[in-house]
């Protein structure tokens, strides 16, 4: 017979006195001795609630050596006494009373602690509650506002006024135990107290009362578990203190709402135009279905999330017996009136404050509405003169283009990558997308001092000649690649191919280099590896790749910096609601390129504004360098210029209106739009006033690094006659008519497919500029010009 461990067997140690022998018995139940002194013969038996055998029964089998008194215990079949109980059962169970002790203790010391907590906690008085508070942006220095944005739309009313289903709809929404609950719901609470300790999540289980308390009274989200429970123990505090109604108004008066409204009564006006009482219940429903994410979920921004949540209230409702199955069929979802958008953002500045406040969001990792109300000091880096001149000249552009022109231009500040000024478009109310930081544009020429760049950087140097005519079969294209205007130039070195920006030059330069090298090039300048079009094939030279030009900036301040690479930016410090400095920018610079190969680039660009294509911006007066750029069939067309202290760039492209990129219409005199038209005309006008502010400063003198590479090429060049060139973008040729004689060789034909075609940006409101995919070979304009 197995021993069942809760009940060893046992021997009396006392003697038997008058007590009679305890029957013999058999069966599963263990025999045990009394040790007390029986008074009939049955109540031995009673205290173990096991009938006596009868006394005829046989002996049970395995009996042990029994004696009086201590003699040895009763030994079952195993062999085993019933006292020998395993260890590891007596210190499992001691350490199990142990622990149970320790967890009652635990409990009632903070079940006490909790007592005391609770019983010294003070509900504020309603002055004393935490209001939204309106943040300030900057211009650079912070001394000059820009804007307030976040400001509190709100009016406290008397919620008596309101019909039973405006609260009713709250609490549908947001807690359908509030009239039933403590404060709190303790199971919610548990639930996210679990989600945080065990799984690191935070999760909400608020009641209208916690939240209230959370963002009224605590003035903050709580997320960590001392705040959930000092909150929720003053969520008891205030429900004991407060009536549920007075709670319910005191919340409905102050959530936020949505379009800029806190409180019931200024929500009531931004959804439907009308006061709070006179909301019906559908209205009521939909307005407490956004509270959760109320920017979100608004009608205007999300018609199915809205219509999804006002039929989750509207059932809610009738669970909670508010309103009856009839009223709620019979709700038909309401029409909002059009929101109007605070004039904060309106004009050229909107896009300067936006662009701001979204870098500022990702700084600190905070939410829109926590960051424009929650009382922020954001100084920007835009100065308020160069943003005046940036402006001033875009809009002095002539007025005889097409509708549908967008033009980009910026600022940036070569040591730093701060961003001084910006046109992101003529009202961000209108058109809510930065045509700087978020339209791209096919880059044309001014991709070619990356190939330049490498070249310098893999040891050619300046003077390394190549062939340069027009309509010359060259690897890589399947047509003849062309020079703007037709021109042949002949055997030309590499800073006459930069001055005239000549197609044919580069197209063999990037083939010696390499065009995964000068891909390469273009991101350490700066341009993401993920720009439209950027990729490693021989027309990528020309500039197939579409940056914004904000990316095009970046990349322009490294060679402006001496091969210094560093990120643009915008917020140069944020000031917390408590006064203390919550960022603060800090420039770092990578050397990405070495001075003197910079030295050789700075010198060649230079005589793109002494000689080439964009001398009007020699007229300032002072050391100036860039390029211009034109895409393929005048889609789009640059000018990205630099003193060693700013860069500027200035990109335009048209848009048709099915949303592809269409040929720039021709206007302001000129008979089409190159980048040594229009784009260099508005960067001298907004430059010049800029640069008038600084002093003059020399670029490093030219390095001459690397060594002549003079070797014919493998292609031959047409015999076809040049037109002349046309208008300021005309190149120059060289004064010689002849080739330098060199050994030549059979034209090498290199079946390569076109480069392939670059992918669009994603569908947007304002399409941009794709890039061709030819290169501009073949086309008669080519990819790139002046």
């Amino acid at each position: 017979m197995t021993e069942r461990p809760s009940s060893p067997q046992r021997v009396s140690t006392r003697g038997t006195s008058s007590t009679p022998a305890q029957p013999s018995r058999s069966g599963q139940a263990p025999t045990r001795r009394s040790t007390r002194t029986a008074q009939n013969g049955g109540a031995a038996w009673a205290s173990t609630g096991v009938q006596p055998t009868a006394a005829s029964s046989p002996a049970p089998t395995g009996g042990g050596n029994g004696g009086n008194g201590g003699g040895k215990g009763t030994k079952g079949k195993d062999g085993k006494g019933k006292g020998d109980q395993p260890r590891w059962k007596r210190i499992l169970k001691i350490t199990g009373i142990t622990a149970l002790i320790a967890f009652l203790v635990a409990v009632a010391v903070g079940a006490i602690g909790l007592m005391v907590i609770y019983s010294r906690l003070e509900v504020p008085a309603a002055s004393d509650v935490a209001l939204a508070q309106s943040s300030t942006v900057y211009w650079a220095g912070g001394k000059q506002e820009m804007a307030k944005v976040g400001e509190v739309d709100r009016e406290i009313i008397d919620c008596s006024a309101l019909p039973d289903h405006v609260p009713h709809a709250i609490v549908a929404a947001e807690d359908r135990s509030f009239y039933t609950n403590a404060g709190i719901d303790f199971t919610a609470t548990a639930r996210a107290l679990y989600n945080t300790i065990v799984l690191g999540k935070t999760q909400g289980g608020s009641t209208i009362t916690q939240q209230y308390v959370e963002r009224y009274y605590v003035g903050e989200t709580t997320t960590d578990i001392p705040g959930k429970i000092k909150e929720a123990l003053l969520a008891l505090k205030v429900d004991s203190e407060q009536t549920k109604d007075e709670v319910l108004c005191n919340y409905m008066n102050t959530i936020y709402l949505g379009r800029g409204a806190y409180g019931i009564e200024a929500a009531a006006q931004a959804y439907f135009g009308k006061p709070a009482e006179e909301l019906t219940v559908s209205e009521a429903a939909l307005i407490a279905g956004v509270i959760p994410a109320p920017s979100a979920w608004d009608p205007r921004v999300s018609p199915s999330d809205a219509e999804r949540r006002w039929n989750y209230v509207l059932d809610g409702m009738v669970e909670a017996e508010f309103l009856s199955q009839a009223e709620r069929d019979a709700q038909e979802l309401p029409e909002t009136v059009e929101y109007a958008t605070s004039d904060t953002f309106g004009g050229t500045n909107g896009y300067l404050i936006r662009a701001a406040l979204d870098e500022a969001i990702a700084t600190l990792d905070l939410t829109q509405e926590e960051l424009e109300m929650g009382g922020y000091q954001v100084v920007t880096t835009f100065k308020k003169k160069d943003q005046a001149n940036v402006v001033k000249a875009v809009k002095q552009m002539p007025k005889d283009h097409a509708d549908n022109l967008k033009v980009a231009a910026t600022t940036v500040d070569a040591a730093t990558g701060a961003v001084t000024g910006m046109y992101g478009g003529p009202d961000y109310l209108e058109i809510q997308r930065n045509a700087v930081t978020q339209d791209i544009a096919q880059a044309g020429s001014t991709f070619k001092p990356f190939a330049m760049i490498a070249g310098l950087s893999t040891g050619f140097s300046l003077e390394t000649e190549y062939l340069s005519n027009d309509s010359m079969t060259l690897p890589g294209f399947e047509n003849p690649v062309r020079n703007y205007a037709g021109v042949n130039f002949g055997w030309i070195d590499m800073v006459e191919a930069t001055a005239n920006s000549v197609n044919t030059y580069y197209v063999q330069l990037n083939e010696a280099v390499g065009p995964d090298v000068t891909m390469e090039t273009a991101i350490e300048a700066g341009l993401p590896e993920d720009t439209v079009g950027l990729d490693a094939n021989a027309a990528n030279v020309l500039g197939t790749a579409s940056p914004t030009a904000m990316q095009m900036a970046q990349a322009y301040s490294t060679i402006a910096d001496g091969g210094l690479r560093k990120p643009t930016y915008m917020v140069q410090k944020i000031v917390g609601p408590d006064g203390e400095i919550a960022f603060k920018h800090e420039t770092e610079a990578d050397r990405v390129f070495s001075k003197d190969v910079i030295a050789d680039t700075t010198y060649a660009m230079q005589q793109v504004v002494e000689r080439g294509s964009a001398v009007k911006a020699s007229a300032l007066g002072r050391p100036i360098a860039g390029k211009t750029g034109t895409s393929n069939d005048n889609n789009s067309a640059w000018f990205a210029g630099f003193t060693p202290q700013i860069v500027g760039i200035v990109s335009m492209y048209q848009v048709g209106e099915d949303g592809s990129v269409e040929s720039i219409t021709p206007f302001g005199g000129y008979s089409e739009i190159t980048g040594a038209t229009v784009p260099t005309d508005i960067w001298v006008s907004m430059m010049g006033p800029i640069l008038d502010r600084m002093d003059v400063v020399d670029f490093p003198p030219r390095a001459d690094v690397g060594k002549a590479v003079n070797s014919s090429p493998s292609p031959t060049a047409t015999a076809s006659p040049s037109p002349e060139p046309s208008e300021t973008s005309k190149p120059k040729p060289t004064k010689t008519s002849t080739p330098k004689p060199t050994e030549t060789s059979e034209p090498v034909t290199t079946p390569t497919p076109e480069p392939t075609p670059t992918a669009t940006a994603e569908p947007t409101p304002e399409p941009t500029a794709t890039a061709q995919p030819d290169g501009g070979a073949g086309t008669g304009n080519g990819a790139a010009g002046g």
